[in-house]
């Protein structure tokens, strides 16, 4: 019997990994339509920068933003949250890393990507001669969803009018898009990490390049070496913009 349990563990913790894998690469979804037939419609994201009668639209600094949006109600996440998780970094940043939302450290400290998905970013960083100093760090919602769950759209449609009046302050040349629900969300694409990842984009005038978030290459080490490469690309990129 103890031998049974023990198998019956190991099959589902590699179901698990497995489906964490899956989930990292195609998402949520599971098709099973006929080939051809065209994926559902992409989720919109919004497309203004807030209530401009709100007097945070009208925030010169993200020191003065923070201020005003720090005790946002909103939505569902806010009377949930311990600590509302703005972003850090230099304030005129030519590169913004943006994951999808808070995990349980960042919501006990008010600092985005503190934990050990944190770790792995500097770490990534400094592989590429960058510090967390230099770049800019934040998130597409700013209050922790319960239990890590994915940021429901109603949740990032109410935070990203934030997210945006934080990237009109920064002015960045580059955005980096760490991870699937980030990317899909802002590019309002219901397209796959794979697919995303092997195009470059444009967002708001900067360039964006989607790879993946720090927490999947933590579950499958197999996504180091196109995190990688993407890596290196932002670095050559980041390079010849400061040589031009």
């Amino acid at each position: 019997m103890a031998d049974t349990k023990e198998e019956l563990a190991s099959l589902i913790s590699q179901t698990q990994d497995y489906l964490r894998m899956q989930q990292d690469l195609f998402g949520n979804a599971i098709f099973l339509e006929k080939a051809g037939k065209k994926p559902a419609a992409a989720v919109q994201a919004p497309g203004t920068m807030g209530n401009p009668d709100e007097p945070w639209t009208k925030a010169d600094s993200l020191d003065a933003l923070n201020g005003q949006i720090c005790n946002c109600l909103k939505c569902g996440l806010g009377p949930t949250r311990t600590k509302f998780v703005f972003g850090v970094g230099n304030p005129k940043a030519d590169i913004v890393f943006i994951g999808e939302g808070p995990g349980a450290d960042e919501d006990r400290t008010g600092e985005p990507f503190v934990g050990r998905a944190g770790q792995l970013l500097n770490k990534i960083l400094a592989a590429i001669n960058l510090k967390r100093e230099e770049v800019y760090i934040c998130n597409i919602v700013k209050c922790r969803p319960p239990n890590n769950r994915e940021p429901q759209p109603t949740e990032m449609e109410t935070c990203t009018p934030y997210l945006y009046k934080q990237l009109e302050l920064i002015k960045p040349k580059f955005i980096v898009c760490l991870g699937r629900i980030a990317a899909q969300w802002l590019l309002q694409s219901t397209e796959t990490l794979g697919a995303l990842r092997a195009r470059d984009h444009t967002f708001m005038g900067a360039h964006l390049i989607v790879t993946y978030h720090p927490a999947a290459l933590l579950r499958n080490e197999s996504f180091k070496r196109p995190t990688w490469e993407d890596m290196k690309k932002l670095r050559k990129l980041y390079d010849e913009s400061k040589a031009a």
